[in-house]
C-alpha cells in the first residue's frame, strides 16, 4: 500500500472504532431502535445528496432496489440495532473486540455457501477466534449476567449479518457502485425500522451531547466512512480493504479508556489477540 492508502486504512479504524464510543453515549437516552434509526437516516440523506452532488442520479435503485433493501436490513438496521442493544450494557471496547469476529463468519459461511474447503490451519483460526471470544465475553471490568451474555450474543450476531451480507453482495450486487448501495442501503434500513419507532419512546432527556453524538455517528462512523471505505476499495482492493477489522479493537479500547474511563485488562487484551490472530491465520491462509 502508498502512504495514503495506509493513512486512509487508520483513519478508518480509527473513525468506525470511535462508533462505538458515540453508541455509549446516545443508545442509553435514545434507546436502540432511534439511534439506529437516525444512524442511518442521517447517513443515507447525507450519502444521497453527495450522489446528486456527483451527478450519479439516483444509483440504478430501480434496477437493484430488491438487492439494497436486503442489504440495508442486512448490514445495516438489524447489527445497528444490536450493537445499540449492546452498548446498554457492555463497554465500547467490548464491543469493538467482538465485531472483529466478522472475518471469521465471514470464512466460516463461505465454506457453507461458497464451497470454500474447510482446511486444518483454517479451522484452527476459527478455533482461537472462538476461544477469544470466551475469555472476552469473561472478562472484566463488567461482571457476567444475563444480560451481559445477551449484549455479547447480540454482538456476535451483528458480525455474523454483517459476514453473511458480505457474501450476499459477492453473489447478487456485482454490477452495482458501491457509493449507490452504501446510499440505498442506509435508505432502506431506515424505512425498514421506522414502524419500530411507537413503540421505541426515548428513555431519557435529550441533551446537546445526545445530539451531537448522534450526528458523529450517523455523518463520521457512516457516511465518512463509507466513503473512505469505498476508496480504499478502489485503490487496494476489497481484500487489503478489509484488513481494517484488525485494527478497530485497538481502536475501540483506546477511545474507550480515553473518553468514558473504561478499563482495559490483561483478559480483554489476550481475548483480542486470539480473535484478531484467529482472523488473520483464516483471512490470509484461505487468500481472501
Amino acid at each position: 500500500m502508498r502512504a495514503g492508502d495506509v493513512a486512509r486504512l487508520v483513519v478508518l479504524a480509527a473513525i468506525w472504532g470511535a462508533s462505538f464510543i458515540f453508541l455509549r453515549v446516545a443508545a442509553p437516552v435514545l434507546g436502540p431502535v432511534l439511534t439506529a434509526l437516525l444512524r442511518v437516516l442521517i447517513a443515507g440523506i447525507a450519502l444521497l445528496g453527495y450522489l446528486q452532488v456527483r451527478g450519479l442520479g439516483y444509483g440504478n435503485v430501480g434496477r437493484y432496489w430488491r438487492e439494497y433493501l436486503v442489504i440495508g436490513v442486512a448490514n445495516s438496521a438489524i447489527p445497528f440495532l444490536l450493537f445499540s442493544f449492546a452498548a446498554l450494557y457492555l463497554p465500547a471496547s467490548y464491543s469493538a473486540i467482538l465485531n472483529s469476529a466478522t472475518p471469521l463468519f465471514g470464512a466460516l459461511l463461505s465454506t457453507i455457501w461458497l464451497a470454500e474447503p474447510l482446511t486444518a490451519i483454517k479451522l484452527i483460526g476459527l478455533l482461537a477466534g472462538a476461544a477469544g471470544v470466551a475469555l472476552v465475553s469473561g472478562a472484566g471490568p463488567v461482571v457476567p449476567d444475563a444480560m451481559i451474555g445477551w449484549a455479547v450474543a447480540a454482538c456476535l450476531t451483528a458480525a455474523l449479518c454483517y459476514a453473511g451480507a458480505g457474501i450476499y453482495v459477492k453473489k447478487r450486487l456485482a454490477g452495482a457502485t458501491p457509493l449507490a448501495m452504501a446510499t440505498w442501503s442506509q435508505i432502506f434500513a431506515a424505512l425498514a425500522m421506522l414502524p419500530l419507532v411507537p413503540f421505541a419512546p426515548p428513555r431519557a432527556a435529550i441533551t446537546g451531547l445526545v445530539i451531537a453524538n448522534v450526528l458523529a455517528l450517523a455523518l463520521l462512523s457512516s457516511a465518512v466512512a463509507y466513503l473512505l471505505y469505498f476508496r480504499l476499495i478502489a485503490d487496494v482492493g476489497p481484500t487489503r480493504a478489509t484488513t481494517v477489522a484488525f485494527l478497530l479493537p485497538l481502536f475501540g479500547m483506546l477511545w474507550g479508556a480515553l473518553f468514558l474511563g473504561e478499563t482495559i485488562t490483561l483478559s480483554m487484551l489476550a481475548g483480542c489477540a486470539l480473535i484478531v490472530g484467529g482472523t488473520v491465520v483464516v483471512v490470509w491462509r484461505s487468500g481472501r
